[in-house]
């Protein structure tokens, strides 16, 4: 009997545990929270129940008593898989569990006073010749447990089959002892898979709201993409493009990424959140030009040093437009990586550039690869000021600016796949 009361006190253990943890669990609602309780709370009165039955201290005067508290324990113990659909979210359960208990103690209540079920004598607690009826209807509980469980792993669009199936395990592993060795610790046995029961629902809570994470962030990403291309058509506009620059330049920039990644060239850095983000911001390199004039914008000529260092102010600008437009919307990566190309689009290799004069390894990856991509295409592109050149001299002008204004390793990556500058 020492063994019993340890495998009882560990049993109320777990269970109260798990009742303290509820209490204090944001993740459920108020509802929830009370079918756990409650279903808790009822394997602790049925483990009690069974233990006050059979703890080995049986006096016979005590029989009604006794003979109540097992008919009780008895109409309960078969409740226990409704319980569990409850606090698992399946709806109508309260009218269920009334209607089980119900049957459950009309049916106890009824047999108890002729032994049928279980009797007690001078010599303690027996089974009756009808004990099977119960044990038929706590299979029926566990059958209807399982359903439960695949309905709500149905219902959350997912389902852990392996936890599923531990249940009747366990349970079949806490009934066999105490069938054929008389160890009592089939309570023991069902606090476990409440234990298993409560993770269960609450991995599926947690998947489904993962899941809807990640649907909302496919959203907002969209909606952020879709922003910046829409800002940075507006800015290409106002300097007389289509927002075809846009569209060529964010094909280079990934080309560029990838064949240096393949190629063995910044793989450190070269990752696959790199490549999407250079993709989707790179539009956004050019968005300072909207603080700069249209006078100055579409100047057939040459700039004056005057002009040309009004058109310079785009850089720093732009790096803090895009602060203001992305921050409070997104992480503060994403924000720098925009803020960077935006801002060192337009540093060289050797310091020469603006706005900050960085120079080599100081200029963010990101940038030097918009750098070149925005050179090439404006080589290429015919403008107000002048006639397009073609691919193979624009290319041949980057290979002069190695190490001078473009980063020599990228520009060996350019001039080695070529096809990066193609249009299609």
């Amino acid at each position: 009997m020492t063994m019993y009361f340890g495998v009882l006190i560990l049993t109320e253990l777990i269970l109260l545990g798990l009742i303290l943890h509820i209490v204090s669990y944001k993740g459920l609602t108020k509802s929830q929270k009370s079918w756990y309780i409650i279903t808790f709370a009822a394997i602790m009165f049925c483990a009690l129940a069974e233990y006050a039955v059979h703890c080995g201290y049986y006096d016979y005067k005590w029989a009604v008593p006794l003979t109540i508290l097992t008919v009780v324990q008895f109409s309960v113990a078969p409740l226990l898989s409704v319980l569990f659909a409850g606090a698992l979210g399946l709806k109508s359960q309260a009218l269920s569990a009334i209607l089980v208990f119900g049957l459950n103690l009309v049916i106890e209540a009824s047999s108890a006073p002729f032994g049928s079920i279980f009797y007690f004598d001078k010599d303690g607690y027996h089974r009756g010749i009808l004990f099977i009826a119960y044990q038929i209807l706590y299979l029926l509980s566990l059958a209807y447990l399982i359903i439960s469980m695949c309905v709500v792993g149905r219902k959350f669009k997912h389902r852990d089959v392996i936890t599923i199936i531990m249940i009747p395990v366990i349970i079949v592993a806490g009934i066999i002892p105490m069938t054929v060795a008389k160890i009592h610790i089939t309570y023991l046995s069902i606090a476990m898979c409440a234990a298993l029961c409560y993770i269960y629902y609450n991995d599926l809570v947690q998947q489904d709201i993962k899941a809807a994470l990640v649907k909302e962030k496919e959203t907002v990403t969209r909606i952020q993409e879709h922003t910046i291309l829409g800002l940075s058509n507006l800015i290409e506009n106002r300097d007389m493009e289509t927002g075809e620059h846009i569209t060529r330049t964010s094909a280079y920039v990934k080309r560029l990424a990838l064949c240096a990644r393949e190629n063995n060239v910044y793989k450190d850095i070269i990752d696959d959140t790199f490549v999407s983000r250079l993709y989707s911001l790179s539009p956004m390199h050019d968005i300072g030009k909207i603080i700069v004039s249209d006078r100055i914008l579409r100047k057939p000529g040459r700039l004056t040093p005057e002009e040309y260092e009004e058109m310079k102010k785009h850089a720093e600008a732009g790096g803090r437009i895009v602060r203001e437009v992305l921050s409070g919307i997104t992480d503060e990566d994403y924000v720098s990586f925009a803020a960077d190309i935006a801002t060192y689009h337009h540093e060289h290799w050797d310091g020469t550039g603006y706005p900050k004069g960085l120079m080599n390894n100081e200029i963010p990856l990101s940038a030097r690869i918009m750098a070149i991509a925005d050179v090439y295409d404006a080589l290429v592109s015919k403008r107000c000021y002048k006639e397009p050149m073609s691919k193979e001299d624009a290319l041949y002008e980057i290979e002069i600016e190695s190490g001078t204004h473009f980063d020599p390793n990228l520009v060996e990556i350019a001039l080695k796949h070529p096809e990066i500058f193609d249009e299609n």
